[in-house]
């Protein structure tokens, strides 16, 4: 039998990340006819290149796959390549100059990087993967080929673990309907909002309903979002439960009625799957999500809500009437298999297998 191909993964974030968990996902189904080899980001972006590089002297891949488009991992891989004849996969999930530009979070100087980074690694790559399907659409537009790969989740893993905990704390039939969201919640003075900025502003418009919030993850929004609940007098009314592990997430979407999805209607938005969209359908969860991106062509229109623009102030108003709807019918809640929408869309035992043909396309050229 003929060795494997030998694969670097190189992954821009920690072994923790939404990334480390899909490069683990591939490299797991593609033991049988790939060699994979993973490296996280371990440090600053200086420290982690070295460590990188390092890596990739070792492994002596015939293939590097990138994951995420920054700094660490591409710089890591065209400076390995300036004495290697490995060929380069990049794997994106985000228009990263657009959404730096529109969200305001760097200078001049940092969106020149940023746009110098993302133009490199487009014409650099051997294949481009990206996650979303409008983001293969304007590169194509711009006559760049990219590969489809989703975001995604191992589905039955959190199908069964969501189960399995609403069965060890069974809900009273009287209890409130809970809406929630798990991800980053990144401040952006241009816009004005971050992640969970719909929830607690529609919380505020359903004073009148037994509406309970809970937001999982951390960053720079919390502060900003615990403040604006304070003003709207529904601080007693959301939880804020900070960062949590991934093994524990099943026992806060077992809790959620409603899980939010919301990306705003610009090219950052629509470019986007986004790693939770798969995570809330796996859960068997009803998603309330932006008419955008990769949930805008998945999802049924009783969960899908307009959104306009970088930043829609009347989209608190409109999620509130759809979970005015939803309190009159709870029915609806249960009337879509979302548990089916992930496996035909997002389950990893199929993306990867995508993966795999990738990387012996891309070698074989």
């Amino acid at each position: 039998m003929p060795p494997r191909p030998r694969i670097a993964i190189l992954v821009n974030g920690d072994s923790n990340s939404a990334m480390a968990q899909r490069a683990r996902a591939f490299s797991d189904r593609a033991g049988q006819e790939l060699d994979c080899h993973l490296c996280y980001r371990d440090g600053g972006k200086l420290r982690a290149i070295v460590s990188m590089l390092r890596f990739l002297r070792r492994v002596e891949p015939q293939v590097i796959y990138v994951m995420d488009m920054a700094i660490s991992g591409t710089t890591a891989v065209l400076v390995y390549r300036l004495a290697s004849r490995a060929k380069l996969i990049i794997d994106t999930g985000d228009a990263i100059y657009e959404l730096a530009r529109n969200a305001g979070l760097r200078g001049p100087i940092g969106l020149g990087f940023t746009w110098l980074l993302e133009e490199t690694g487009y014409q650099c790559a051997d294949r481009l993967v990206v996650r979303g399907t409008k983001h293969r659409q304007l590169l194509r537009a711009r006559g760049i080929d990219a590969l489809l790969i989703q975001d995604g989740i191992d589905v039955e893993q959190v199908r069964r673990a969501t189960e399995e905990a609403a069965r060890q704390e069974p809900r009273s039939p009287q209890e409130k309907m809970t809406i929630g969201l798990i991800g980053a919640s990144i401040w952006s003075d241009k816009l004005q909002m971050c992640y969970g900025w719909e929830l607690v502003e529609m919380l505020g418009l359903l004073r009148d309903e037994p509406i309970h919030g809970i937001i999982v993850g951390d960053g720079s929004g919390i502060a900003h979002l615990k403040r604006r609940a304070q003003q709207l007098g529904v601080m007693d009314r959301i939880e804020f439960a900070g960062r949590v592990p991934f093994e524990l997430l099943p026992a806060y979407l077992a809790r959620m009625d409603v899980c939010l999805s919301t990306q705003t209607n610009d090219n950052p938005g629509n470019v986007r799957t986004t790693g939770k969209l798969p995570l809330y359908l796996a859960a068997g969860k009803f998603v309330l999500a932006s008419d955008v991106g990769e949930a805008a062509l998945v999802l049924p229109p009783i969960m899908r809500v307009t959104f306009s623009g970088s930043r829609d102030e009347n989209y608190p108003h409109k999620l509130a009437e759809r979970v005015r709807v939803l309190l009159r019918d709870p029915s609806l809640l249960r009337a879509t298999d979302t548990v089916a929408i992930a496996r035909n869309h997002f389950d990893y035992d199929d993306l990867a297998r995508r993966f795999s043909v990738c990387v012996l396309e891309v070698m074989s050229r």
